[in-house]
């Protein structure tokens, strides 16, 4: 990977990009698709540079998978999409009725944005699901986003135009107005892929799955306990909110059966299996028998009533049409530089929000700058052949680190989210920001049921509301 200030990236910063140069002379027509997190502040950083911004959102607000969607009866049960809606989803938002934040607001917020606390709302330091969409629509406010957005809009199309303009091929844009049906198509200079990363379900392959007569859903259509009452549920994936929901679950559920593929747990999770006896802990399935059993990989066995995926979620584009220049192969998204632009299609097609396990709203932040940056001018991006030989070294290194390819895009690693600012000159995560993250996981390692409501941290957040990310509000 190159970076500022080191040899490569100076080399890479003098090359002349045929793409860039030839967009300085004039501000871009940009589309950027969703109006999540990464779609919010993608937008208003291309408006800052001068670009001229549409933001098309299926959903009629803004907040993307924080606007949650109660209703999911429509939605096939595994999450499966539909060729009615041109392989999208039905529902968008994978959010549970109860599902809180599992880091602390003040390391959650924009640079310029604080997620502060308001008296009348949701005032805990590990708000509840609402709270972070307020927020998401405060930012939309503040910075006059709103305005930019199409909304009830889903995109169906995004390609490529055959004639070349200026050296220049534009981006041809189908959508389609969800309630009238009607469909446009528009040309624009550049394409900001936000679509996020938490809507379409991943499944596992177990034999018998296609065949067992029982209930199964994935997570994505997981709302409330309640259906469950005196059931015998699998849950399948020992993440956060595998366990999250199993935790919800013992309350109304016969039986929680969760399925990891590591027994080697956390102590907090290990209290909460003390705490419960109706919450017990096995290996991977074998097998879903038609008589109902689920077999586990150690021999033992329960009939259940339902099986709950909790096994995460794929990257899809149904609406890009690249040409094979950008791949989704089990969930590596690539060839891209930096996780961000497509080498053979940078500047004028990028992603936002791609990169996972990091302190997410100011590494969208800094992909954002960048973006707008390049498409103005005033950055410039290596030669396409040297952004596919960094993303190469980096497929190399993840390969000799054992990596699995569907973990490409976990970051999980302070210094690189330090190094990618470094590109647009976009301050590097303050100390305080990086020590609360970390307090608050190993919290949750520790003490999974009380993580949220009681922590030992005050020093570090006293630090950090005495920074200037919560002082400097007037300024």
């Amino acid at each position: 990977m190159f970076f500022k200030n080191s040899p490569a990236k100076e080399r890479f910063s003098m090359v002349s990009v045929t793409s860039v140069e030839a967009s300085r002379s004039r501000s871009k027509k940009v589309c950027v698709i969703g109006a999540g997190p990464s779609g919010l502040v993608s937008a208003r950083e291309l408006r800052k540079e001068g670009h001229k911004v549409v933001v098309m959102e299926q959903n009629d607000d803004v907040g993307g998978q924080w606007l949650y969607q109660p209703n999911v009866e429509e939605e096939d049960p595994l999450g499966r999409s539909s060729v009615s809606t041109n392989g999208a989803l039905k529902v968008h938002s994978s959010i549970y009725s109860s599902l809180r934040l599992t880091s602390p607001r003040e390391i959650m917020g924009f640079s310029d944005f604080p997620f502060l606390a308001k008296k009348g709302r949701d005032m805990r330091r590990f708000p509840g699901h609402k709270e972070l969409w307020l927020y998401l629509k405060d930012f939309s406010e503040a910075f006059g986003v709103r305005e930019m957005i199409r909304f009830n809009v889903r995109v169906e199309f995004v390609g490529e135009e055959e004639k070349v303009v200026e050296n220049v091929r534009r981006w041809i844009v189908r959508s389609r107005e969800i309630l009238s049906g009607k469909v446009m198509e528009e040309f624009f200079d550049a394409v900001v892929v936000a679509t996020g990363h938490y809507s379409h379900p991943r499944l596992p392959s177990i034999k018998g799955m296609d065949t067992w007569k029982r209930k199964q859903i994935h997570s994505h259509v997981y709302r409330v306990p309640d259906p469950f009452r005196n059931e015998v549920v699998v849950v399948v994936g020992n993440s956060m909110s595998g366990q999250d929901v199993s935790m919800e679950l013992v309350e109304v559920a016969k039986e929680v059966h969760l399925s990891s593929k590591s027994l080697e747990i956390s102590s907090g999770l290990s209290k909460v299996l003390s705490k419960h006896p109706n919450l017990l802990l096995h290996p991977q399935i074998e097998s879903l028998e038609d008589d109902g059993k689920v077999i586990f990989v150690d021999g033992t066995w329960v009939v259940a009533d339902t099986i709950l995926y909790c096994t995460g979620y794929s990257y899809k584009f149904p609406f890009l049409e690249s040409k094979g220049r950008v791949e989704v192969d089990d969930d590596r998204v690539g060839p891209l530089f930096e996780h961000t632009f497509p080498p053979c299609l940078s500047p004028f097609l990028s992603f936002v929000g791609i990169p996972r396990k990091l302190i997410g709203f100011p590494f969208f932040e800094a992909q954002a700058k960048w973006i707008a940056q390049v498409l103005s001018g005033k950055s410039s991006l290596p030669s396409p052949d040297q952004m596919l030989q960094s993303v190469a070294d980096f497929y190399r290194s993840r390969d000799l680190a054992g990596v699995p390819k569907h973990n490409t895009h976990d970051i999980a690693d302070f210094e690189y989210c330090d190094k990618y600012a470094d590109y647009v000159g976009f301050p590097h995560l303050e100390e305080w920001r990086k020590l609360l993250c970390l307090s608050a996981l190993a919290n949750s390692q520790e003490n999974l049921e009380t993580y949220r409501d009681s922590w030992d941290d005050h020093e570090l957040l006293q630090e950090a509301l005495q920074s200037s990310h919560f002082t400097n509000l007037n300024s």
